[in-house]
């Protein structure tokens, strides 16, 4: 419906035709009149962008407001349109697919036939029509049977919209089932576990969980991979913690590669069990990562257990950082790297031990420099010891003592 020539197309004119429509739209009942409308506005919209509108004053309408209102007519419009058969047979053939591709368990399976009984009655009972049922027929024929249904029944957006309505309320209903649906996804966990034989060490046990139970015997059994499996599969703090404590009791045993690989990413987070059970483990893999921690000093926590982890590992490579931390003024990470390097056993320590013995003021160094000499073993660091002399601390010339003993049983006198 055009107001004339584009020399005649004025804001105002413009402004009456989009008030227009509005009221139009707001009166309209039928699909026919919402395509006149529809027709409309886009001959408007056309009208506004061929248009030359001289600058308005702020006070006065402008073009853009007249774009504004036209879009949230289209959208009104968009709104008011339908329901038609379309909607409703393209969400049963959605559902159809998901019952398709869905991993139904037993229980998940009985929901779905459910959920397709309770769409299918209301459908009988909205277009009076006699479907099979969910559990007599496969659920996809009768899905498909409901659709043929939908479009035989030619129904009119206008003369039918109550039907269709009901029918799209229907197939959301069964979409929310569908999605609520138990399917082997959800219990992936239980069901790979299952399936790796993780249960079938399981006897007459009274543990609960039986996850836990599993757990123990296949620490006994040192199935290093069924504690991997169970760490990494079994999403509770519980579990997680039991699996981290077996790993840590299994030692040496369970230093597997697959233990290794999924200790050493843990261990770079700075994650204190993980470097333990590397330590415990004997884990070569994990010194560079430990070393960089050996300089934590703000992180007592993280040192001591790297200087525990990196002993127990015993890789000459953290010999010397080790070795660095015996001149640093903190009391308590001295004698941590003392003993460290004692379970090291490495020779190299011999000299840095003996200067700690000889010149720290501090009794409990002197007694981990003393102890740590005496791990080394060999007759230079005996000596070491020995040549020490007296100490006015118990705990220093207890070691002093050992070293004596065991120097005198390697060397014995002519």
């Amino acid at each position: 419906m055009s107001n004339g020539d584009d020399d005649e197309t004025t804001v105002d004119s413009l402004t009456e035709r989009v008030a227009a429509a509005a009221d139009a739209l707001e009166a309209a009942e039928t699909e026919a009149e919402l395509d006149t409308i529809e027709a409309d506005l886009e001959e408007i919209e056309a009208e506004l962008e061929a248009s030359e509108l001289p600058a308005l004053d702020e006070d006065e309408a402008s073009d853009d407001d007249l774009e504004s209102q036209l879009e949230d007519l289209r959208e009104q419009l968009a709104d008011k349109r339908g329901p038609y058969a379309e909607d409703v047979t393209a969400a049963i053939g959605a559902a159809t697919e998901t019952i398709e591709n869905g991993e139904w368990t037993e229980q998940g399976t009985g929901e779905v036939d459910e959920a397709v009984s309770g769409f299918v009655e209301t459908l009988d009972e909205t277009l009076d029509e006699t479907l099979g049922s969910a559990g007599e027929d496969d659920t996809t024929v009768v899905l498909t049977a409901a659709s043929e249904a939908v479009e035989e029944a030619e129904l009119d957006p206008d003369d039918d919209s109550e039907t269709l309505t009901a029918l799209l309320e229907a197939t959301d209903s069964l979409s929310e089932a569908l999605e609520a649906a138990q399917e082997w996804s959800d219990l992936t966990v239980r069901e790979t576990l299952q399936a790796e034989g993780y249960y079938d060490v399981l006897g007459h046990t009274k543990d609960y969980p039986p996850e836990w139970a599993a757990l123990k015997e296949h620490e006994k059994r040192g199935n290093t991979e069924m504690v991997i499996l169970a760490f990494e599969l079994l999403d509770s703090e519980f579990m997680e913690e039991h699996c981290l404590e077996s790993l840590s009791r299994m030692g040496p045993v369970a230093a597997t590669n697959e233990a290794i690989e999924t200790l050493l990413p843990l261990a770079g987070k700075r994650d204190k069990n993980a470097i333990e059970i590397l330590g415990k483990m004997g884990a070569t893999e994990a010194v560079e990562t430990l070393i960089e921690y050996v300089d934590a000093d703000k992180d007592a926590a993280l040192q001591k257990v790297t200087f525990r982890a990196l002993g127990e590992i015993g890789d000459e490579r953290a010999v010397q950082p080790l070795a660095n931390k015996l001149l640093m003024e903190n009391d308590t990470v001295r004698p941590r790297a003392a003993r460290a390097l004692g379970l090291i056993g490495d020779t190299r320590a011999i000299k840095p031990l003996s200067e700690a013995l000889k010149a720290d003021e501090d009794p409990n160094v002197r007694a981990q420099a003393a102890w740590a000499l005496r791990q080394i073993g060999t007759k230079r660091a005996l000596e070491a010891v020995v040549d020490h002399g007296a100490d006015d601390t118990f705990i220093v010339q207890t070691e002093i003592d050992k070293a004596r003993t065991a120097l005198d049983a390697a060397v014995p006198s002519a």
